[in-house]
């Protein structure tokens, strides 16, 4: 029985996508590093430290210098969300966290970024959360499932009891390798591996997934 539901917060609950892009951006600028959008995707859900190593594609770095770009990123980032309001909160969110509270379940934020808690602040989501795991919460982040589980430690719920919303490949493995069932939100190609695929949450009922899982936990106890 699913008790608990576990967003990701970038692409998820509200699009900073674009911020972080932006951010990158600017800062590969700076430094002569091609950067594109597609490159990008391949930044999605993973933390700050291996986004640079990505974006530098294998080009050695020290210590101290990653330390500088990544400081300078996270300014450029920061000084984007500043002007978030709870206007930013993508379609479908509110609403489904209402029918999430209303059936009385938990509601956990598990985010790789160090910087969740800030959004959280200016969407005004504190008082509709039960949890926040960010990028301070544990050491190993997505794929690694230590994220998700942090948080249903936290919410005192067992992993099975708990499925999760994401819209990176990296957090749908993570959530498979914590034993969890997952929702993947945009293309297939990016989170075709999820238990269930939605575009976004637009439109998408509490209803409408309880019934979905009930049909695949079915169908895995008739193997």
């Amino acid at each position: 029985m699913i008790r608990a539901f576990i967003f990701d917060l970038d692409g998820v609950i509200t699009d900073t996508a674009e911020y972080h892009f932006q951010a990158w951006k600017r800062l590969a600028n700076e430094e002569g590093i091609p950067f594109t959008r597609q490159d990008n995707e391949a930044l999605r859900g993973v933390p700050r430290r291996e986004s640079l190593n990505r974006l530098l594609k294998g080009k050695p770095v020290s210590d101290e210098q990653a330390r500088r770009w990544m400081a300078s990123k996270n300014e450029y980032y920061k000084s984007s969300i500043a002007h978030m309001t709870p206007d930013d909160m993508l379609p479908g969110v509110v609403k489904l966290l209402a029918e999430i509270h209303a059936a009385e379940m938990k509601i956990a934020i598990a985010s790789a970024s160090k910087n969740a808690s800030i959004v959280i602040e200016r969407l005004r989501l504190a008082e509709k959360i039960d949890v926040l795991c960010d990028g301070y919460s544990v050491e190993h982040h997505k794929p690694a499932p230590d994220l998700f589980l942090q948080a249903a430690m936290d919410l005192g719920i067992l992993p099975n009891g708990c499925i999760i919303a994401e819209d990176a490949e990296a957090g749908i493995a993570a959530s498979r390798a914590a034993g969890m069932l997952s929702i993947g939100l945009g293309p297939a190609e990016r989170v075709g591996d999820a238990d269930m695929v939605f575009p976004n949450l637009e439109g998408v009922a509490l209803r409408q997934i309880l019934e979905y899982i009930s049909t695949i936990t079915q169908q895995d106890n008739g193997k």
